[in-house]
């Protein structure tokens, strides 16, 4: 039986490796940067995913009615179509719909978005089904006018 003894070198690399550490800390800079440039995204794409039908809303002087609530749209667009969100949904099945979504909260504003080449009678189909439904704080959603310069 012959025993090899390992070189004289290897004694030195072994060493080296031995003189640190092992290092136990987690280096959280690279998770921060992530972090932060998501939140970025997400702060600049929100805005753009709340409208789904486009509609051409009348303009109103009228002052913004503020509201912390999540807003649940309605949307009667200028072919007369009706939407939930960005469902499409004819008057009969709007009303089952709304009151499976707003089961406990029947004081919830509902928002009302009508485009304004759609005759006003549509849009009051859709309020009067609304208002038997139960829901009584409808909020009807319009452009605000840009004041003119002189």
């Amino acid at each position: 039986m012959a025993f090899v003894l390992p070189p004289e070198n290897s004694r030195a690399v072994s060493s080296r490796r031995r003189k640190r550490p092992p290092m136990s800390e987690i280096n959280v800079t690279p998770f921060v940067d992530v972090m932060l440039v998501l939140l970025i995204v997400f702060m600049v794409t929100a805005p753009l995913l709340t409208v789904g039908v486009p509609v051409d809303l009348p303009t109103s002087s009228a002052k913004q009615i503020g509201g912390n609530d999540e807003p649940l749209v309605v949307t009667v667009n200028s072919d007369g179509k009706i939407f939930l969100q960005d469902t499409s949904l004819r008057v009969d099945q709007l009303i089952p719909r709304l009151s499976a979504i707003m089961e406990n909260r029947k004081n919830t504003r509902i928002f009302l978005r009508g485009d304004k080449r759609i005759s006003y009678g549509k849009i009051m189909v859709v309020m009067g089904a609304l208002n038997q439904a139960g829901f009584r704080r409808v909020a009807l959603i319009t452009e605000t006018k840009v004041p003119v310069s002189r």
